[in-house]
C-alpha cells in the first residue's frame, strides 16, 4: 500500500457527491465563505469542469487563465495560482475551460491518480499557509473526483432530500473505500449534510430520518434548507452570506461551519 500523504499544515476537505444538482457547489462556496468569516484561512479550489465555484465568487471566465488546470496537467505552482477574493480569508484557485478535457489527459499520465495531492505539496513550503482548503469536486467519480480524494483528509457529502438520494452516496461510498484501500488511508468521512431540506414536505423528514438512521453521527445535525436566497447569490458572484446575509440559508452555512469546526476540535482532542 502506498504510504499516506505527508502531514499537512491545512485541513483538505473535498466536497463530493457523483449525483448532480445535490447542492455541492452552494456548499463549497458558503462553507469556504463562513470558515473564513469564523477568521480561518481558506482555500477553495475549483475541481469541476463547469466553473460554478468561480463564478459564484464573481471570477470572470477571461479572469480564468491559470487555475486547477494548471496546477493538475502542467505543474503549475498552486501558490501562483490561488487568487484572493472579495471576501477576507478566501481565496480560490479557479476552473479554466481547459479542465473540461483534464480526465482524457490524465488517463495518460504516470501518477495520474495522486497529481493533485503532489501539486499541493508546495503549500507546505510557501506561504500564505491555509487552515483549510475546500475542494470543489465534479458530479462523476472520475480521475478529477479520485484526485481529491486521494490529496483529502476527509470527505464532505452534501445529500439532497430528494427520492433516491440515498441510493446516490452508495457508489461514492465505494470508491471512498477503494482510495482507503489504495492511496489514502487516512482519508474518513468528514460528515453528510442533508440540502434542500423543506420542512414542510414529509420526504424531506423521511430522507433525512433515513439518513441519519443509517450513517447515525456523521450526518450534521444542521440541515440546509431550500431557500431562494441561496439559488439568487451565484447569478451576483457571491455567496448567499454576502447576497442576504440574514437569510434563513446562510444562517444554516454559518452554523454548519461552526458545527465542522466543533467537530475538528472534538477529533483533535480524542
Amino acid at each position: 500500500m502506498p504510504p499516506a500523504a505527508d502531514p499537512f499544515p491545512a485541513q483538505i476537505i473535498a466536497i463530493a457527491n457523483q449525483k448532480g444538482g445535490v447542492g455541492k457547489t452552494t456548499t463549497a462556496v458558503n462553507l469556504a465563505t463562513a470558515l473564513a468569516a469564523a477568521d480561518r484561512s481558506v482555500l477553495l479550489i475549483d475541481l469541476d469542469p463547469q466553473g460554478n465555484a468561480s463564478t459564484g465568487l464573481g471570477i470572470a471566465h477571461e479572469d480564468r487563465t491559470l487555475g486547477s488546470y494548471c496546477v493538475l496537467v502542467l505543474h503549475a505552482p498552486p501558490q501562483d495560482a490561488a487568487r484572493a477574493t472579495d471576501i477576507p480569508n478566501l481565496a480560490i484557485i479557479p476552473a479554466e475551460p481547459d479542465l473540461a478535457g483534464a480526465e482524457i489527459e490524465l488517463a495518460g499520465m504516470e501518477q495520474r491518480q495522486t497529481r493533485l495531492r503532489d501539486a499541493l505539496a508546495p503549500l507546505r513550503r510557501h506561504p500564505p499557509h491555509y487552515d483549510y482548503v475546500i475542494i470543489d469536486c465534479p458530479p462523476s467519480l472520475g480521475l478529477l473526483t479520485v484526485n481529491a480524494l486521494v490529496a483529502a483528509h476527509s470527505v464532505l457529502v452534501p445529500l439532497q432530500c430528494e427520492f433516491y438520494a440515498l441510493e446516490g452516496v452508495s457508489g461514492l461510498m465505494r470508491t471512498i473505500e477503494t482510495i482507503r484501500r489504495g492511496y489514502n488511508p487516512a482519508l474518513r468521512l468528514s460528515g453528510i449534510v442533508l440540502t434542500m431540506y423543506d420542512k414542510r414536505n414529509n420526504l424531506s423528514d423521511q430522507v433525512a430520518a433515513d439518513a441519519r438512521g443509517f450513517f447515525g453521527g456523521a450526518v450534521f445535525e444542521t440541515v440546509i434548507p431550500r431557500n431562494i436566497r441561496i439559488t439568487e447569490a451565484p447569478s451576483h458572484g457571491k455567496p448567499v452570506l454576502l447576497y442576504d446575509y440574514k437569510s434563513p440559508g446562510a444562517q444554516a452555512y454559518v452554523k454548519l461551519a461552526a458545527e465542522l469546526l466543533r467537530r475538528g476540535r472534538a477529533e483533535a482532542r480524542a
